[in-house]
C-alpha cells in the first residue's frame, strides 16, 4: 500500500507527530512519502525518519511579539504559487492520502478527487470540544484551511466526542527531576524579552529554547537553538515548562508528569482553545500576556498532572491497515479507557 503524508510544518508538533507515525508506518511495512510545507526547507531539522521527504512552501500564518498577524499572512500567502503547487502534486499513484492539518496535500486531493484523511489536533475542532478566541474569519481558516473527508481528531481529553488521545513518544517515566529546571519554549514571543522577565528568578535555572538564539547575560539562563535530542533530555528531567499553548508540545508534557505554564498565540483560535482546556481540565497553568506575577506564583507550584497515554500511533497504523473502516464507538472507548491520570507532587 502506497500512503502520501502532508505535514503542516509551520510549528514542531505535527512534525513530532509525524515521527511518530513515522515509526509505526515504517515497523508495518507501508510505502509512505511524506510532504512537508509552511516553512523554509532550510529551517527544518532531524528529519531522518521522513527518507527523501518532498517540500513546497504551502501556507503558514505570521507573528509578532506574540500575536498572529492576519493581515500578513494573507499578504505574504503567494496564492498564484500555491495554486500552481497544488495543480502539479501528482497523487495518481498512492492508494491513501493523510493530512495533519497540510494544506497543499489536502487541495491537490480534493482536487484529483482523492480521499484524505485528515489525522490531527485540528480536526477536534470539528467535534463539542472547549473553544475560545473563536470569529468568522477564524472558523473560515480552521475549516479549509486543510479540508479532509474523514478528520481523526486529536485531544487530552474526549469531552464525550468521537476523538483520540494525543500521538505521542511513551517515554519511560523520568526517576529524577530537577525541581528548579525549566523549559521555556516561546518560538513566537520577542526573545530579549523572554530573557528580561525570566533574569529576577535566579533561584531557578532556564533552559531557553527558540528558533533565533539571543546570547543570555545571565547564568541561569541557558539559550539554545532547535534541537530535538537537546530539547528531549532537558524536557525529560525538569520540573516544568513554560510555553506556548501548542498541542503536541503539551501532551509530551502531560506524559511525562510535567507542570505547564501557557501562554496562548494571540489571534490564533487553535492555542487560545488550548489553553482554556488546559485550564478547565485542571491539567495547567495558564497567562494571558508575558505576566511576571504569573510565572513567580507557578514557579512555586508543586502540583502537577502525569497522564499515560497509550500507544495511539500503533493503534492508527493498525486501522489503515484493515482498510480504514467505520469509526466504533466501541473501538474508542476501550482506547480511552487505557488513559491514566494521575497527580503528581513535585519536591
Amino acid at each position: 500500500m502506497k500512503i502520501f503524508y502532508g505535514i503542516q510544518g509551520t510549528g514542531n508538533g505535527h512534525i513530532t507527530r509525524g515521527r511518530v507515525m513515522a515509526k509505526e508506518l515504517q515497523a508495518a511495512g507501508f510505502d509512505v512519502t511524506y510532504h512537508f510545507s509552511g516553512r523554509p526547507k532550510e529551517k527544518f531539522f532531524e528529519m531522518a525518519v521522513f527518507n527523501h521527504y518532498l517540500w513546497n512552501e504551502g501556507l503558514t500564518f505570521k507573528s509578532r511579539n506574540g500575536k498572529v498577524n492576519y493581515i500578513k499572512s494573507a499578504y505574504q500567502a503567494k496564492p498564484i504559487r500555491f495554486l500552481r503547487d497544488i495543480k502539479q502534486l501528482d497523487l495518481s499513484r498512492y492508494d491513501i492520502v493523510i493530512s495533519d492539518f497540510e494544506p497543499v496535500s489536502a487541495w491537490a486531493s480534493r482536487r484529483q478527487n482523492k480521499k484524505v484523511i485528515g489525522i490531527g489536533h485540528q480536526y477536534a475542532f470539528f467535534h463539542d470540544i472547549p473553544r475560545a478566541g473563536s470569529d468568522p474569519l477564524a472558523e473560515l481558516v480552521m475549516k479549509n484551511f486543510a479540508p479532509a473527508d474523514v478528520g481523526i481528531g486529536l485531544h487530552w481529553h474526549h469531552f464525550n466526542q468521537p476523538i483520540l488521545p494525543p500521538i505521542i513518544e511513551t517515554p519511560a517515566i523520568p526517576q529524577a527531576v530537577q525541581i528548579n529546571k525549566i523549559v521555556v519554549y516561546l518560538p513566537f514571543e520577542n526573545q530579549h524579552d523572554i530573557i528580561t522577565l525570566l533574569a529576577p528568578f535566579k533561584d531557578f535555572e532556564f533552559f531557553v529554547y527558540s528558533p533565533e538564539v539571543v546570547p543570555s547575560p545571565y547564568a541561569h539562563i541557558h539559550c539554545h537553538p532547535l534541537s530535538r535530542q537537546g530539547f528531549q533530555q532537558d524536557l525529560y528531567n525538569c520540573a516544568g515548562i513554560i510555553s506556548n499553548a501548542g498541542f503536541e508540545l503539551a501532551s509530551e508534557s502531560l506524559q511525562l508528569g510535567k507542570k505547564i505554564l501557557a501562554k496562548p498565540l494571540h489571534a490564533q483560535m487553535e492555542q487560545v482553545s488550548n489553553a482554556l482546556a488546559l485550564k478547565e481540565l485542571g491539567y495547567g497553568h495558564t497567562m494571558h500576556n508575558m505576566d511576571p506575577v504569573a510565572i513567580e506564583h507557578w514557579l512555586h507550584e508543586t502540583k502537577a498532572v502525569r497522564i499515560t497515554y497509550p500507544n495511539i500511533a500503533r493503534y492508527l497504523v493498525k486501522w489503515i491497515a484493515d482498510g480504514l473502516p467505520a469509526i466504533d464507538p466501541a473501538w474508542l472507548d476501550k482506547i480511552w479507557a487505557e488513559v491514566k491520570v494521575l497527580p503528581v507532587d513535585l519536591p
